[in-house]
C-alpha cells in the first residue's frame, strides 16, 4: 500500500452529546480517536444513529465536542476550516442559481474577486465532467449532474479535506457507480486539490473500492469498533476474488454486533426496555426468511450472497437480519445467517402460526414490548395512551428515534397480536379477544 503522509486530522479522545427532550445529556460520540493523514481515502461504515455523521461535521469544524480535542495539521479546530470542504447527501443546492453561481458561492463568501471566482469556478465545473452546463438551473439536470454540481462547490476553494456524507446514496445505482468512478480516476490521477478524503457510507462494496481504511462504528454511544486497512491497488474489479474476500470480512465485522455483546464476557447483552431496535419492518423480515430457507441457501447463508439475491442495499439488509436475530428467528454470525428452528417453524407455518409465533418471540426477546403488554394487562381498561411509553424511550434517545422506536414496537406487538393500537386516539390495547382473559388472570391473582 501507499505509504501516507503527515496527519491533516486528528481526533483525540472525543465526546459528544446532545440534550434529550426531558434536559438529560445523551451520549452520541464517546472515546473517539482517529488520525486521517495525507494520500488516503478513509471509510466510516455504521448503523444509523451511531455518530458518523456528527463526527464529520466536527471535523468540518460546524459543531464544537464536550471533551477531547481535535487538531488540524497541529492545531486546535475552532469552527468552520476553509481547507475542509463537505458534500452531503442531499444536493444543497439553490434552486434559483445557476451551476456557476453555485459553485461560485464559496468563493464569493470569500471575498474572492469575481474574475478568479469565475475562472476556479468553469475549472471545478470542468473537472467533475459538467461543462457546457455553466448556465443551467438545477431543475434542468439530472440527480447525478445536480450532485457533480455539489462536488464542484467543494473542490472549488481547493480543499485539503474533503468530507462526503453519503454522496451518492440518494442517486439510483448506476449514477452513483458512474460517480464514485469518476471520483477515484480523478484522484489516482492526481487530478484533484484534495489531499484526504473521508467518506460515510452505508454501501460496504463501495467503502471496499474506495477505501485504504474502513472505520466500523459501534452504537449508544458511537464509537470506532475496529478499522481495516485495504492494500489492494486501484481501480479495483468488484467481482475479483481479492475486493470479494474483503467485503465478506467487512459484513462479517459488521454483524459481530447484530446482538450486542458484553465487552467482558462476550455473551449477548440483555435488550433494555430503552434500547434503539432494528428500523425492519414485517414484510422485509418474512421475505428474507423465506429467501433463506429455500434454494439454493437452504436455511444458511452468507450475507453478500443474500444481499445479491435479496435486492436489497447493505443499508436495508443489515437492520433486517438484526432483527431476527433479535428475535430468534435467525442467527447473524461472522457475516452469514442462519434459520433457527423458529425461523423454520416460521417459514413453514400459515398466517396463524406465524403471528403466535412472532408473538411469543417480541414479548420474550423486546422488553419494551413486554412492559407495554404487562402494563397493558394491570390497566382496568386494558388501554394506555402512547405517550409515557414515548417519554420513557425520550429520557434515552432524541425525539425522533424515539418515536421510530415506538412505531417499530407497536408494528411488531399488532403483526404478534401482543397488543393493538388505535391511530386515531393514539392508545395502545389488548386484542378485544384477550381482555378478558387478562381480567380473569387479574382477579385470581387478587
Amino acid at each position: 500500500m501507499e505509504k501516507h503522509g503527515p496527519p491533516i486530522i486528528q481526533i483525540n479522545d472525543v465526546r459528544k452529546s446532545f440534550r434529550a427532550a426531558d434536559g438529560r445529556e445523551r451520549p452520541v460520540l464517546e472515546g473517539v480517536d482517529f488520525t486521517l493523514r495525507e494520500g488516503e481515502i478513509v471509510a466510516l461504515l455504521g448503523q444509523s444513529g451511531s455518530g458518523k455523521s456528527t463526527l464529520l461535521r466536527i471535523m468540518a469544524g460546524l459543531i464544537g465536542v464536550d471533551s477531547g480535542n481535535v487538531q488540524y495539521r497541529g492545531q486546535p479546530l475552532y469552527g468552520p476550516a476553509r481547507a475542509i470542504s463537505m458534500v452531503f447527501q442531499s444536493f444543497a443546492l439553490f434552486p434559483w442559481l445557476t451551476v456557476q453561481q453555485n459553485v461560485e458561492l464559496g468563493l464569493e463568501a470569500r471575498g474572492i474577486a469575481r474574475e478568479e471566482r469565475a475562472q476556479r469556478a468553469e475549472a471545478a465545473i470542468s473537472l467533475i465532467g459538467l461543462s457546457g452546463f455553466e448556465g443551467a438551473l438545477p431543475r434542468e439536470l439530472s440527480g447525478g449532474m445536480r450532485q457533480r454540481v455539489g462536488i464542484a462547490r467543494a473542490l472549488v476553494t481547493q480543499p485539503d479535506v474533503l468530507l462526503m456524507d453519503e454522496a451518492f446514496s440518494a442517486l439510483d445505482v448506476l449514477t452513483g457507480e458512474r460517480l464514485r468512478d469518476d471520483i477515484l480516476e480523478l484522484w489516482t490521477q492526481g487530478g484533484m486539490p484534495t489531499k484526504a478524503m473521508l467518506v460515510v457510507s452505508h454501501n460496504i462494496e463501495e467503502a471496499v473500492l474506495m477505501a485504504d481504511r474502513i472505520l466500523i462504528f459501534a452504537s449508544d454511544p458511537g464509537r470506532i469498533r475496529t478499522q481495516l486497512s485495504i492494500n489492494l491497488p486501484r481501480p479495483r474489479i468488484a467481482d475479483s476474488a481479492d475486493v470479494r474476500s474483503l467485503i465478506d470480512e467487512v459484513y462479517a465485522l459488521m454483524t459481530v454486533g447484530a446482538r450486542r455483546t458484553d465487552r467482558t464476557t462476550q455473551e449477548p447483552e440483555a435488550l433494555q426496555i430503552y434500547d434503539r431496535l432494528p428500523d425492519a419492518d414485517i414484510a422485509r423480515m418474512e421475505g428474507l426468511l423465506e429467501l433463506l430457507a429455500g434454494p439454493p441457501f437452504h436455511g444458511e447463508a452468507d450475507l453478500p450472497k443474500l444481499a445479491e439475491e435479496s435486492e436489497l442495499t447493505d443499508d436495508e439488509l443489515l437492520p433486517v437480519a438484526s432483527a431476527t436475530d433479535l428475535l430468534g428467528l435467525a442467527r447473524v454470525q461472522s457475516g452469514d445467517m442462519h434459520l433457527t428452528l423458529i425461523g423454520r417453524r416460521y417459514v413453514d407455518g400459515d398466517h396463524a402460526v406465524r403471528q403466535e409465533l412472532f408473538g411469543q418471540q417480541v414479548l420474550a426477546n423486546v422488553p419494551l414490548a413486554a412492559h407495554i403488554r404487562h402494563s397493558l394487562e394491570q390497566d382496568p381498561e386494558r388501554a394506555l395512551p402512547e405517550q409515557p411509553f414515548l417519554r420513557l424511550l425520550q429520557q434515552h434517545l432524541d425525539p425522533a428515534e424515539a418515536e421510530r422506536v415506538l412505531k417499530t414496537v407497536i408494528e411488531w406487538g399488532r403483526h404478534g397480536e401482543v397488543f393493538e393500537y388505535d391511530f386515531h386516539a393514539g392508545s395502545i390495547h389488548l386484542p378485544d379477544d384477550q381482555q378478558d382473559e387478562a381480567a380473569s388472570r387479574n382477579s385470581i391473582l387478587e
